[in-house]
């Protein structure tokens, strides 16, 4: 959704998702979706909702591809809403799918920021994944903040789109950590590091004040969801990740990944910067999607895998994405001593709830190897 691309960059990601498509063994994405060949069709409005169609906004984004492989691999039928003709030619040039539905996918054009365009595309599907995010290639920084304000209005527009669709009932929200780690005065005490969980949101004013962008646009973004829903027939969850990293995310996903390290001098020294490999994000999702049906999830979801302690590991970070080496790394060097950081993360919330549902072969532990 608002992804400006050139032509280069666009047949990059073509390559890209071909690959991960075309990748063997149990554990790559073509045996996800080829796995669901022959489900039945998701119907439409007249036939009303099967309970394992749903609608994936951004489908064919870094989190999006990997949200759809997982819920083709737990037997879901799947609905791509695409915004833009290019999104579709994308689909197109991998030669995966052939007709709608063949592999259990199907697709339709909506525009994000129309309800009603949204509303016929989400009509027929039981659940929502909101994974889209605005990005521009063209700013320094990846997002800018007109972005910020754009992807607001979006989510509200995503949340009002499913609360007027009769048979949608749960949506699953693709927010960040960016939205609760920045503040400007959190208490702290000298002894202990301050608990940062589901319970805390980045203050607004602080992000505008210091130009965190990204951060803006996912804490007001997810904001505006929370109170689109409040009080309607729509179950919400929203799953927070940190640096969203795996195999091919320096291709992918760079350009979302060089705005979310902005800040990240301050990040690194505080504890604060964690990452999340694609996997365990998509797992996130589809988990908290299934333990919504018996009311034993709901609220937000803190994720990540690891928490970047150490300049030799953001040097690699770095590396991998193509920056300008040892930076931030090197400022966290010369600033600190051995004081312990004045922030710690916590996720016990998504731990119990994956570890409630059965336990998937696929999760695997990323430290230092981002890619």
């Amino acid at each position: 959704m608002g992804v400006l691309r050139s032509t280069q960059g666009l047949q990059a990601e073509v390559d890209a998702l071909r690959a991960a498509l075309l990748a063997g063994g149990g554990h790559g994405a073509a045996a996800g979706w080829r796995r669901s060949a022959g489900a039945k069709r998701a119907p439409g409005a007249a036939g009303g909702a099967e309970a394992r169609a749903v609608c994936v906004t951004g489908g064919i984004s870094f989190v999006g591809f990997a949200v759809v492989d997982r819920l083709l691999r737990h037997g879901y039928t799947v609905r791509l809403a695409l915004e833009t003709q290019e999104d579709m030619d994308k689909l197109r040039e991998m030669e995966m799918f052939g007709e709608d539905g063949r592999d259990g996918v199907w697709t339709v054009m909506a525009n994000v920021m129309d309800p009603e365009s949204l509303r016929c595309a989400f009509d027929g599907c039981a659940g929502v994944f909101h994974t889209s995010a605005f990005v521009d290639p063209g700013g320094i920084s990846g997002y800018t903040k007109h972005m910020a304000r754009l992807e607001a209005q979006a989510a509200e527009r995503v949340i009002e789109a499913c609360v007027r669709t009769e048979s949608v009932r749960k949506c699953v929200f693709t927010s960040s950590l960016l939205a609760c780690v920045w503040r400007q005065n959190y208490p702290h005490d000298r002894r202990f590091p301050t608990i940062i969980d589901e319970n805390c949101w980045s203050d607004e004013s602080f992000c505008r004040d210091n130009k965190l962008w990204f951060a803006l646009g996912k804490t007001a973004a997810e904001k505006a969801a929370w109170r689109a829903a409040r009080g309607r027939d729509l179950k919400l969850v929203t799953i927070c990740p940190g640096l969203v990293t795996g195999p091919g995310f320096r291709r992918r996903n760079s350009t979302a990944s060089i705005a979310y390290l902005k800040g990240a001098r301050a990040m690194l020294s505080d504890g604060l910067l964690a990452t999340a490999n694609v996997e365990t994000v998509a797992e996130a999702h589809v988990r908290a999607y299934e333990a919504m049906g018996d009311n034993t999830a709901g609220g937000r979801y803190i994720c990540y895998d690891h928490v970047v302690q150490r300049p030799e590991e953001f040097d690699e970070l770095e590396r991998q994405l193509g920056l300008p080496g040892g930076a931030a790394a090197a400022a966290a060097r010369g600033a600190g001593d051995d004081r312990p950081a004045r922030f710690e993360l916590c996720k016990r919330k998504l731990a119990r709830l994956m570890s409630s549902r059965r336990r998937c072969t696929y999760d695997t532990y990323y430290s230092v190897a981002f890619d």
